[in-house]
């Protein structure tokens, strides 16, 4: 016998658990039209209106284009492995299922307990940036909220120019400060009440949620074709601007590798790469697809797909209507659009701001809810955490608990570079996926597989390169925090999941 460690979920399993309906399963609701959107809901968020003026002044210039189809082109290698598995294993749990079946159980352990991180720190992430959003988006509208609930504990606001605003955001000296009423936030209860609402939906419903999430993602497409809308007419109608802005379109290497010129653009990549994070979240959802078979490429090539030629548009637009050295700020979008003179324009783009993070929180939410549904029904978690609420047919106590611990994580907790922690947690995924992918094609070449990976094993082997690349461009503390939460993974593993592994006493 094999080393337990190591022990595989066979697809036999797999399959008739993918079949199984009745009040303890999860409810297959969902259409290709509900997974594309979905798709989209996770990946156009703070990507498009925050990332992209930022890459665009510190690495690559109006070249950020470039930046904008490399990150596709990695993220379509690792996105066709998923559909092959999404096809093949219709099951919820992502990456950890696809581990699971193919690279034992202690790796999909590692890949499960690592998505939790990825979801639960993404979703609390965007949470801080909803709230901040929302207090711009009700200034806009003369609505002051009280700083003491808009902020973490400690953050410093000032009431300044007619609207209260952190103390960070403002360049003013003492003296201008003095006098100037100032308030100290207390409990960020706006991102907190957010990730409540959204737990509620959750726990309604799959199909109330992927309905919820339809209906925002239509909102937050206007506000991108909005964009696109009013700033392509202002360019065509001004070439001179759109000329002096794109005169030179990759600037110069300042000397330093990753500042301009093309080492700018692959940099540029690699920090645009997180604007695609989410698309891996659609496979998640493969258990509660109508026909997974059928619907999981499409949902996750589709959605890969619109996104990647929207970041194209909106990207080069952006850089054609304001100058890219302008760009390194919060809200570019915003300010391009004010640029072009059409007030009602910003309203709508923040509007679809506001939409963009509500669908990111849903989806992460929801696919952090269903890995652990998966690992607590095959053992390797409580199991509390895989009751299936037999009215709303959903992992009710995993997302009333996680939903509890993220709505405080939002609201305590000053995020700043934890996005890179979910970075490093889907790179990682992806690895995984294209790994399995190709170990799963060379031991069992008969499966029939609905949806076939191209070019194996070039595509699997690209898609651990590019991820790899990626990953080794993150921070050292990143890199240490991730390994710190893997060694609390280990001591879970070791003391529960081992006694109770389905899979492990299966083979007693």
């Amino acid at each position: 016998m094999g080393n337990p460690l190591f022990a595989t979920k066979s697809l036999d399993t797999l399959m008739k658990e993918a079949e199984e309906t009745g009040e303890h399963s999860l409810k297959r609701a969902l259409g290709p039209v509900n997974l594309v959107t979905l798709g989209i809901g996770a990946i156009i968020g703070a990507g498009i209106f925050v990332l992209t003026g930022s890459a665009a002044a510190l690495y690559a210039g109006p070249a950020i284009m470039l930046s904008y189809v490399l990150a596709g082109v990695g993220c379509a290698f690792a996105g066709l492995c998923y559909a092959e598995f999404a096809s093949l294993i219709p099951i919820a749990g992502s990456a950890y299922t696809y581990g699971y079946a193919t690279l034992g159980e202690i790796i999909a352990w590692i890949i499960g307990w690592d998505l939790i991180l990825e979801y639960a720190f993404g979703a609390a992430t965007v949470a801080s940036g909803w709230s901040s959003t929302l207090v711009a988006f009700l200034q806009d509208y003369g609505i002051n909220l009280p700083p003491q609930i808009c902020d973490v504990p400690g953050a410093q606001w000032v009431f300044y120019d007619g609207r209260w605003a952190p103390l960070t955001t403002l360049n003013l000296s003492a003296s201008q400060l003095t006098g100037l009423p100032q308030a100290t936030a207390r409990f960020n209860l706006i991102a907190f009440l957010a990730i409540l609402a959204i737990t509620t939906i959750l726990i309604v419903g799959i199909k109330e949620s992927a309905n919820f999430n339809t209906a925002i993602v239509f909102v937050k497409l206007t506000a991108v074709l909005t964009f696109i809308a009013v700033a392509a007419p202002f360019v065509f109608k001004h070439p001179q601007i759109a000329h002096a802005n794109w005169g030179v379109f990759l600037p110069q290497n300042t000397g330093t590798f990753g500042f301009y010129g093309w080492s700018g653009v692959l940099r540029g990549a690699g920090v645009v790469f997180f604007a695609y994070i989410g698309f891996d979240a659609v496979s998640t959802a493969a258990q509660e697809a109508r026909k997974p078979q059928k619907d999981m490429p499409i949902g996750i090539l589709g959605s890969l797909a619109v996104c990647t030629i929207l970041y194209f548009v909106v990207s080069g637009l952006l850089t054609a209507t304001v100058h890219y050295s302008r760009l390194n700020i919060g809200a570019p979008v915003s300010l391009a659009i004010r640029e072009t003179g059409v007030k009602w324009g910003s309203y709508i783009v923040n509007a679809g701001a506001l939409a963009g993070l509500s669908t990111v929180m849903l989806v992460m939410l929801l696919g952090q809810s269903r890995v652990f549904y998966s690992m607590a029904h095959d053992g390797l978690l409580w199991k509390w955490a895989g009751e299936i609420h037999p009215r709303f047919r959903t992992p009710y106590k995993s997302t009333a608990i996680v939903g509890l611990c993220v709505a405080t994580l939002g609201a305590l907790v000053p995020i700043g570079n934890l996005s890179q922690l979910v970075s490093i947690g889907t790179l990682l995924a992806f690895v995984i996926v294209c790994t399995g992918v190709w170990i799963l094609r060379v031991r069992r070449p008969d499966l029939e597989r609905p949806f076939k990976t191209p070019w194996v094993p070039f595509v699997p082997l690209m898609g651990i390169i590019v991820s790899l690349g990626l990953m080794a461009g993150l921070n050292g503390l990143t890199w240490v925090r991730l390994i710190v939460w893997l060694i609390i993974g280990m001591v879970i593993y070791f003391t529960y999941s081992v006694k109770h592994s389905r899979v492990r006493n299966s083979l007693k």
